[in-house]
């Protein structure tokens, strides 16, 4: 039996296996090894006669490395850099031993890693898994950004009281609230496929001395670029001997944002199934607690909070140590990439928890009703706006003087109007209110495209 310390590994792991697909050791060295062999294509495709020139039965021969990179490659792999103690020259190591067995290959084992550090390799190939990542996780993300849309529009013109300062405040929609939560996730995502994770090519110190000592009449900046588009990655062409990571900073506090307004939403919903203002649907073979069979528990957004939390704990920690390093380079943030994956699959968890919970969700409306007739109060705020209107010279002070801190049901603001010295239209305009159809344009809003 496997021993693994990590949630994601053992009690989550089917749920992030997408992930683990993309950031596991194997998928790296699969990865590298790609790079190295596309690097090796390239220069004897398109850089002759400086590199001897390569047939395309060869090209297929060394892509068949890559494409059918096995179990036993990796572990070749693993055992090799028990040797070396390098994991990129290890893959070096592997390339050479793959084609030493073909006598047409074997021609270019001198330009396997040709002028490159181990860096170009890094960077390189986690570019690559995180720009796939990403897209993965946009699509996640939009999975339940469509879920938070579906429950704006449902729920548009369905009075809620609103509460700031945890105290009832004029009136809303339960779909505006939503509504509230979509635009700012939708602002985010917006930009988020944006925010690629740049390569780097450079050499040992970012100066291509390797490549410029080999041919100094070919443009290998723009050689690098060439190779990069390749490979569908933007290089980054000024660094020291590692690509310096303020694009994956970028991201990661690009992802914080998009997890910050879940985090915001869940949290809400938390406290309007609290108060009973949502009902969650029950399934009969769930339990709530081990000894209270009355509960229908909210975990799924309990446990999206959590995940969220870790997810940002980790993105905030890479947005900060990455982008530092001692000089040309240092070590530490080698052992840090290796992280990476665990945020993607910390927010994969939390988003798939939030779909399961969204798709749970009722809205209690004779709940929200009877809050709404519990707190006629909330009108004090119409009520100076009209006397405003009809001349007052001190309307808030005057309302202030019967409602702050009190309760008012139906007949006590009915009573209040009733005895207001204003035109007939403007009590007409306020007996027809009611905590429930003040609303403002929260039903227009809640329908607002974006």
């Amino acid at each position: 039996m496997a021993v693994s310390i990590s949630p994601l590994d053992n009690r989550y792991a089917k749920k992030v296996e997408h992930f683990a697909n993309i950031f596991n050791e194997s998928n790296l060295n699969k990865t590298r090894t790609l790079v190295e062999i596309e690097w090796l294509i390239y220069l004897c495709s398109r850089l002759t006669p400086t590199f001897p020139k390569i047939s395309q039965s060869s090209i297929k021969k060394l892509r068949n490395i890559y494409e059918n990179f096995s179990i036993s490659d990796a572990k070749q792999i693993k055992q090799i850099e028990k040797t070396t103690n390098h994991d990129v020259k290890a893959i070096e190591y592997f390339v050479r031993n793959k084609i030493k067995s073909d006598k047409t290959l074997m021609m270019y084992e001198n330009y396997i890693h040709f002028g490159l550090t181990s860096e170009d390799i890094n960077s390189t190939s986690y570019a690559l898994m995180i720009n796939n990542a990403l897209k993965i996780i946009h699509k996640e993300y939009t999975d339940s950004l469509k879920l938070i849309k579906n429950l704006s529009l449902k729920g548009k013109n369905i009075p809620l009281l609103a509460r700031t300062h945890g105290q009832p405040a004029s009136p809303s929609t339960f779909g505006k609230e939503f509504k509230v939560f979509e635009s700012r996730l939708h602002s985010q995502l917006k930009d988020l496929p944006s925010k690629k994770v740049l390569g780097k090519w450079g050499g040992a110190s970012g100066n291509f001395h390797t490549f410029v000592i080999t041919n100094s009449k070919i443009n290998w900046i723009r050689e690098s670029k060439n190779f990069f588009q390749l490979l569908s990655l933007p290089l980054n062409e000024i660094t020291t001997q590692i690509e310096p990571h303020d694009c994956i900073a970028d991201l990661s506090h690009q992802m914080i944002r998009c997890n910050n307004i879940l985090l915001d939403l869940v949290k809400d919903i938390w406290l309007y199934i609290a108060n009973d203002l949502f009902i969650l649907k029950k399934k009969d073979k769930e339990v709530g607690s081990s000894t209270m069979p009355h509960k229908v528990n909210p975990i799924d957004f309990e446990n999206a909070e959590g995940n969220l939390g870790l997810a940002n704990s980790l993105l905030d920690f890479f947005a900060n140590k990455l982008t530092q390093s001692r000089l040309q380079r240092d070590l530490s943030d080698s052992t840090v990439l290796r992280n990476f994956g665990m945020a993607f699959g910390y927010i994969s968890l939390a988003l798939t928890s939030i779909n399961n919970g969204l798709h749970k969700l009722q809205i209690n409306r004779i709940a929200s009703q009877e809050e709404l007739d519990q707190n006629w109060q909330i009108l004090a705020e119409p009520l100076q706006i009209i006397l405003k209107l009809e001349g007052y010279t001190d309307p808030y002070n005057m309302v202030k003087k019967y409602t702050r801190g009190a309760k008012m049901d139906k007949q006590d603001y009915l009573d209040f109007v009733n005895n207001l010295a204003i035109s007939n239209k403007s009590k007409e305009l306020l007996l027809s209110l009611t905590p429930s159809n003040y609303i403002g344009l929260a039903e227009t809003i809640s329908s607002l495209k974006l």
